[in-house]
């Protein structure tokens, strides 16, 4: 379920005459990981029976399910009018739960080294759709960290993403530990810099300079790096939370010892800590840098007083990589 379909769950409940907090009670349930009407013990029997017959407790649809060896949960659903969504939860060693969730199904940006980048795109997912993908897991195990990297642009969406983040505390999972991923949407980034939401923000950087970032990723061609920088000091200044930068380690691409003194050169290590991300091939014609490369270009970043981490992989026997499963069964 998410929110349910509010809107439908609303006009259900006045058409039967309900107090106002009936609704308020079925999200209650639903935030908690209820697995269907039947479990909400506080409603009458009667209303569960109505409420089960004509609100669909999700808008999503569950397809198909990818468990991972290391303990990773990746679903593939599609929404009421067959759209393909994917979200990912990922289990930690030191008892982290987060989930990954999509803002949109496929995307408009083509990024060359993703595989939702060559989805056509559908369109925007509502904030009951991007609840459902949270609360499926939920079902599952209690969840406490989230971060909008699944398909899509959020920034393209934002209005969206925020309306289901104002519910993600009920579910367990703080503002402070939700995080929204950006290819450098500079008119989104300004616009969660004004919201009243304390949510992290991540940039996929990628390259550390425009030529390559434009080949790797065309919307750098309208929001350049210093466009897109000038954005992110601006969110730091602001909201003084650290950004952070995914860089997706491209064997033979952006991975040599220079474009990490370069990236260094770029980013000022007060507002910024840099993530490095081992890639998980998708079939786009790239190579993952190998643990030496990584290791080399981490080191030359914290030689110049930049703080950067290894992200570690998960579900790589699953294609958890954003889009994998969608585009297999599209």
């Amino acid at each position: 379920m998410a929110h349910v379909d509010l809107r439908l769950l609303d006009e259900t409940l006045n058409a039967t005459g309900q107090p106002a907090f009936r609704a308020r009670q079925v999200w209650r349930w639903a935030a908690r990981g209820a697995t269907g009407y039947e479990a909400m013990t506080d409603l009458p029997a009667g209303l569960r029976d109505r409420l089960a017959a004509e609100v669909p407790f999700s808008s999503l649809a569950l397809e198909r399910e990818a468990r991972s060896a290391d303990g990773t949960v990746k679903a593939l659903f599609r929404t009421g009018d067959g759209r393909a969504v994917e979200a990912v939860l990922m289990r930690y060693r030191d008892g982290r739960r987060s989930v990954c969730v999509s803002s949109q199904s496929g995307c408009p940006l083509t990024c060359t080294f993703c595989a939702t980048g060559t989805m056509k795109f559908g369109r925007n997912l509502t904030a009951s759709e991007i609840l459902d993908q949270v609360l499926h897991f939920r079902r599952i195990e209690p969840v406490d960290h989230l971060v909008f990297m699944g398909m899509g642009e959020p920034m393209m969406n934002l209005d969206h993403v925020l309306d289901a983040s104002r519910r993600l505390p009920e579910v367990g999972i703080t503002h402070r530990r939700t995080g929204i991923s950006t290819v450098g949407w500079v008119p989104g980034i300004r616009r969660l810099t004004e919201s009243d939401l304390p949510i992290r923000l991540a940039l996929s950087l990628h390259a550390p300079e425009d030529a390559l970032r434009t080949q790797i990723m065309p919307v750098n061609d309208r929001y350049p790096l210093e466009e897109v920088l000038a954005a992110c000091a601006e969110h730091y200044e602001r909201r003084r939370r650290q950004v952070f930068v995914e860089y997706l380690m491209l064997a033979g691409v952006n991975d040599a010892p220079p474009q990490a003194r370069r990236l260094a050169e770029l980013l000022d290590p007060r507002i910024y800590k840099v993530n490095l991300i081992p890639y998980n091939p998708t079939g786009t014609g790239y190579e993952g840098s190998s643990r030496a490369a990584i290791a080399t270009f981490r080191a030359v970043l914290e030689e110049h007083g930049l703080r950067a981490t290894v992200r570690l992989t998960c579900g790589q026997d699953i294609d958890a990589a954003c889009g994998q499963l969608a585009a297999r069964a599209a």
